[in-house]
């Protein structure tokens, strides 16, 4: 069984509008980037920190027992630093590189990874080198080897009913998994809450940076016009914070579960489940909310497409069953943590790094003005009336 120490473990903690309105406002916001000529200037991404250009050091790969490499292919950087594909005789493998591995987490990540490998859930085993060890260092960087997995990437859009359905049971089974596979959670858990005050302040910064009047551009307007919008939502919302903490289950979590981290196979199915680096604790309701609001965003009118939430929650429930509440209580914490959340309004309009996990900031101001209807929704699967399966509808194919 892996083991754990919560110190090095991430604390867990994504006016009613019209649907024409919220749609004008959606094609004005991408006319007007399509002119952001006075935009801040982004720095240049895709560059490896520190990585360079330098080879892979010598005789690294002879480190695993696999057949000797017909081709090594750098592949994008990412945040995680480098990665290649590596071909082989025998198959192709995914080498990824840690510029300054924390050794305990990493080997933690790679227990939990290669228990729910062996439990048969799709995720990826890191490869043993020859001497046994998952994390290999070479030229005081940390490098790990994966087996190659084929799919494809799926927008939570793209999926029927009955798909999105069994992509939250399949959350649910890898909640069971780590709640079985892993070492216990306190279960009394202060999850911190971000205070509406400090938004406020922060957003009241940002708006001085922006130009104004006829030094400023028609994307310079649109920013001062969401800040002066996200600035009202915070104090038309401020007494509606929720509680620091809250009775709910909490539990080892994946921690980034969404589109960009699933592959899917002709079929359908879910091939693997990717990015385990956000391996974390916290309560299990707020990730199944967290990530139904990220795969389920629309770019239209709906902003949410709530039929397929309900959809994923329903197959959450099938597996790893928490109650009405707990969901609703997550729904309250996701919806609030992203009013006062500006590091999205900070990328999108000042062109800065970090936009963090939660995705467009747009839809905040929709969710502000249906929060009792998300709070509904994402209930609906544990009430009595939703009893009986939809399957009639035929999204359900």
């Amino acid at each position: 069984m892996p083991t754990s120490d919560s110190a090095d473990m991430r604390e867990g903690a994504e006016t009613t509008a019209g649907a024409d309105a919220g749609g004008r406002a959606d094609a004005e916001e991408r006319a007007a980037t399509g002119r952001r000529t006075g935009a801040r200037n982004r720095p240049e991404t895709g560059k490896r920190a520190g990585g360079g250009d330098e080879p892979l050091p010598p005789r690294l790969l002879r480190r695993w027992e696999i057949a000797a490499p017909d081709a090594t292919t750098p592949l994008t950087a990412g945040n995680g630093g480098r990665s290649w594909r590596v071909d082989t005789a025998g198959g192709a493998f995914f080498l990824r590189e840690h510029a300054a591995p924390d050794r305990r987490r990493v080997l933690f990540q790679h227990g939990v990874t290669a228990a729910l490998d062996s439990a048969g859930l799709p995720v990826l085993a890191p490869v043993p080198a020859r001497g046994g060890r998952t994390l290999v260092t070479a030229a005081g960087r940390g490098y790990v080897l994966y087996p190659w997995v084929g799919g494809r990437g799926r927008g939570g859009l793209e999926l029927t009913f009955a798909q999105c359905e069994a992509l939250g049971e399949l959350l649910g089974r890898l909640h069971a998994a780590l709640d079985r596979l892993t070492p216990p959670v306190q279960q009394s858990m202060l999850v911190p809450t971000p205070r509406a005050a400090d938004a406020a302040t922060a957003v009241e910064e940002m708006l001085r940076d922006v130009p104004d009047g006829e030094d400023g551009t028609d994307f310079d307007a649109l920013t001062a016009r969401r800040l002066r919008e996200r600035r009202g939502l915070l104090a038309e919302f401020a007494g509606h914070q929720p509680p620091d903490i809250e009775v709910s289950t909490v539990g080892h979590l994946h921690g980034s579960f969404h589109g960009e981290h699933l592959r899917y196979g002709g079929s359908g199915n879910v091939t693997a489940v990717l990015g385990w680096d956000g391996l974390t604790t916290g309560p299990v309701a707020g990730e199944v909310v967290r990530s139904a609001a990220r795969l389920f965003a629309c770019e239209d009118e709906r902003n949410l497409d709530l039929d397929r939430v309900e959809a994923f929650v329903r197959g959450h429930r099938s597996a790893f069953p928490l109650d009405a509440g707990q969901i609703q209580s997550a729904v309250h914490r996701e919806w609030w943590e992203r009013l006062c959340d500006v590091a999205p309004l900070r990328h999108r309009y000042l062109g800065e790094d970090g936009a963090g996990e939660r995705g467009a900031a747009t839809l905040v101001g929709w969710w502000s003005a249906n929060l009792d209807r998300t709070l509904d929704a994402f209930a609906v699967p544990y009430t009595a009336q939703y009893a009986g399966t939809p399957g009639d509808s035929p999204a359900y194919g």
